[in-house]
C-alpha cells in the first residue's frame, strides 16, 4: 500500500504543511501552553480512520468511556460485550485491553481445535499474546508472565510461582509498557499511530528500548510522538521534527515549523525552542552555580538564558540555531568570556553574534569601575575612597603576576597560530620539519613575550584599571583586592549576593550597573541583529 503524506493543521496564514510520506517516525514538540496537544487532536480528526490515538494516562486511570471518546480498543471490547463477553463498564482501558487479548487467545485456540484436532503435525501460529509475553521479557529479564485460569499474571521471581500476581500490581511503568505493547497489535495496517507523552511512567534506562520495539512490531505504522522530553526526542532518529509555536483558539490556526531535513540538533538547542518565547542567549557555565547564569539573566532580561557549559559549546549552539532561523524564527546569540583572545579571534566571533566582553572574564565584570561604585554606594560607603583603594590593590597584584600572565597570552597566540596554520599538505616528513621550523621562526614566541610584557609594563605605569581587566585572568584578584571588606561586606560570596540583590530591584545603582555591564559588552539597550 503506498502511503499518503501526512496534511498538517492549519497555519494561521490558512496554509497548512505536509509531512512526507516516507517519514515513519514524528516528534512533535512545544513548550507548554503552546498548543501541541491541541496540535496533535486536530491531526487525529483530519486522519480520520488512519489515526490509532494512545494516551497512557487515560489508559491507566480514566474508568469510563462514552461513544464519542472511545479508541479503537474501546470500541473493540464493546462489540465483544455485545457477542456475549463478560465486561465491566468501571474498568480502565489496559483492563479491557488485557480481557480482549485473552479473548482473542481463547479464540485462537479454539479455532485451532476446531482446524486440527485431527492433524497433530499442525502447530498453534503465534499469538498476539505470545508476541507481547516475549517483548515484555526482552525488556524485563527477570519478570515473567503466566496465564492462569484466563488471567494474565506476573512475576519478579522466575521459578516460583507462588509469587505471581496481578496487573493491578505492577508499577505504573510496568502496566505503561503492557499497555502500549497490547494496544500497538490492534492498530489497523498503516496506521498513524499517534502517542501523547511517550515518556510518561517510563524509567529513562528503559524508553529507548520500549519504543525501538514497538515500532519493529509495525513497521508498516507511522509513528507520532507529542513530547516536551528532551532525552526522548533526541532517541528518535530519522525522525520529521515539528514546532508548534502557538495556538490561536479564536481561529483554530498555530504557527508551527518543519525542522529542515539532515540536520544535527542537539539537546540544547532543543532545550531553548521548547523553553523560549523570547530570543536565546547562549552562555557558559551552568544554571545553579556559575556567576554566568545569575547575572547575565537579570541583565539581558528580554531574553532566554541557556547555560552550555564551555565556550565551545556555546560558539557552536550558536552557529546551529542561527542555522535553524528558518525554523523558529527567532534571534539568538552567545557570549563568551574574553579569556586571552586576540582582537582579531574577538572581532570574528562578534561577526558570529557571539558577544565578548572588554574584560577578560566573567569575575572581571563584577570588578568594573562603575560596579564597584555602584555596590559602594548601595552599601552606603564613599565610592571614590572604596574604588581608588579596589584599584591600587588590583594593579598591585597585577604587577606581581605580570611576567606569569605574559606567558599565558604568549603560549595562548602561539597554540591558536599553530591550530590554524599547522593543517598544510605535505608530502613527506621533511617538507612538515621545515614547515614547523618556519613556522616557529615566525612566530618568535620570545619576541611575542616581550611585546605583551611591554603592553602591560604600560598599563601599570599609566594606572589602566580597565586595560588590566582587560587581560588579567586571575580568580583571586576579586577577594584580593578586598572590594567587598571595603563595601562593608563579609566574603566575596556576599559581595556577588549583592550585586545580583541590587540588579533585582529598582534603584539607581541597578541601572548604573546595568549600563556598565551592557557598555562592556558594547551594547547599549539589546543585542543588535
Amino acid at each position: 500500500m503506498k502511503s499518503k503524506p501526512i496534511t498538517l493543521p492549519p497555519l494561521s496564514n490558512g496554509t497548512s504543511q505536509q509531512i512526507d510520506p516516507a517519514a515513519r517516525r514524528i516528534v512533535i514538540v512545544g513548550a507548554n501552553g503552546s498548543g501541541k496537544s491541541r496540535f496533535t487532536a486536530r491531526m487525529a480528526s483530519d486522519l480520520g480512520r488512519r489515526a490509532f490515538p494512545l494516551s497512557v494516562l487515560h489508559a491507566l486511570y480514566d474508568r469510563r468511556h462514552t461513544a464519542s471518546s472511545a479508541s479503537i480498543i474501546d470500541k473493540l471490547y464493546d462489540e465483544a460485550s455485545a457477542n456475549g463477553m463478560s465486561s465491566d463498564p468501571d474498568s480502565t482501558q489496559l483492563e479491557r485491553l488485557m480481557t480482549l487479548l485473552m479473548r482473542d487467545e481463547m479464540l485462537n485456540l479454539i479455532d485451532y481445535k476446531l482446524r486440527h484436532a485431527n492433524d497433530p503435525t499442525q502447530t498453534l501460529a503465534p499469538t498476539k499474546l505470545d508476541e507481547i509475553i516475549n517483548l515484555w521479557q526482552e525488556i524485563f529479564p527477570d519478570n515473567k508472565i503466566l496465564i492462569e485460569s484466563g488471567r494474565m499474571l506476573f512475576s519478579r521471581r522466575i521459578d516460583e510461582a507462588d509469587d505471581m500476581y496481578a496487573a493491578g500490581k505492577l508499577s505504573a511503568g510496568e502496566r505503561a509498557v503492557i499497555y502500549y505493547l497490547g494496544a500497538i497489535t490492534y492498530a489497523p495496517k498503516h496506521s498513524v499511530v499517534l502517542v501523547d507523552s511517550p515518556e510518561m511512567f517510563l524509567h529513562p534506562t528503559i524508553m529507548q528500548s520500549v519504543w525501538n520495539r514497538i515500532e519493529l512490531l509495525r513497521p508498516d505504522c507511522t509513528f507520532v510522538y507529542t513530547t516536551h522530553d528532551l532525552d526522548f526526542a533526541a532517541t528518535r532518529s530519522d525522525a520529521a521534527t515539528v514546532w508548534v509555536r502557538s495556538y490561536d483558539p479564536s481561529a483554530a490556526t498555530w504557527d508551527y515549523a518543519i525542522l529542515p531535513p539532515d540536520t544535527a540538533i542537539s539537546d540544547e538547542i532543543y532545550a531553548a525552542i521548547l523553553g523560549a518565547r523570547k530570543p536565546v542567549l547562549f552562555i557558559e557555565g551552568d544554571g545553579r552555580h556559575s556567576i554566568d547564569a545569575k547575572l547575565y539573566s537579570l541583565i539581558f532580561k528580554d531574553f532566554t538564558v541557556k547555560p552550555l557549559g564551555s565556550c565551545n559549546k556555546v560558539i557552536e549552539a550558536t552557529r546551529t540555531f542561527n542555522s535553524l532561523n528558518s525554523f523558529h524564527q527567532m534571534d539568538s546569540f552567545g557570549i563568551v568570556d574574553r579569556d586571552r583572545r586576540d582582537q582579531k579571534e574577538v572581532e570574528y566571533l562578534r561577526g558570529k553574534r557571539i558577544m565578548v566582553p572588554e574584560v577578560a572574564e566573567v569575575e572581571n565584570i563584577l570588578m568594573l569601575e562603575d560596579v564597584v561604585r555602584a555596590v559602594a554606594s548601595y552599601c552606603h560607603k564613599d565610592p571614590d575612597r572604596v574604588f581608588g583603594r579596589v584599584k591600587r590593590s588590583v594593579i598591585q597584584q597585577f604587577s606581581h603576576d605580570m611576567q606569569a600572565q605574559a606567558l599565558l597570552h604568549t603560549r595562548h597566540r602561539v597554540k591558536r597560530t599553530v591550530e590554524y596554520r599547522i593543517d598544510g599538505r605535505f608530502t613527506s616528513v621533511g617538507m612538515l620539519e621545515e614547515h614547523i621550523q618556519q613556522l616557529f621562526i615566525d612566530m618568535n614566541p620570545r619576541g611575542l613575550y616581550k611585546d605583551f610584557l611591554h603592553q602591560f609594563n604600560g598599563y601599570k605605569k599609566e594606572g589602566d584599571y580597565a586595560g588590566i581587566l582587560r587581560v588579567y585572568n586571575q580568580k583571586s584578584m576579586l577577594p584580593g583586592s578586598n572590594v567587598a571588606g571595603l563595601c562593608g561586606l563579609k566574603s566575596k560570596e556576599e559581595y556577588i549576593a549583592k550585586i545580583l540583590a541590587i540588579l533585582r530591584g529598582n534603584s539607581r545603582e541597578a541601572e548604573m550597573i546595568t549600563e556598565a555591564i551592557r557598555t562592556c559588552f558594547n551594547i547599549s539597550n539589546t543585542p543588535q541583529k
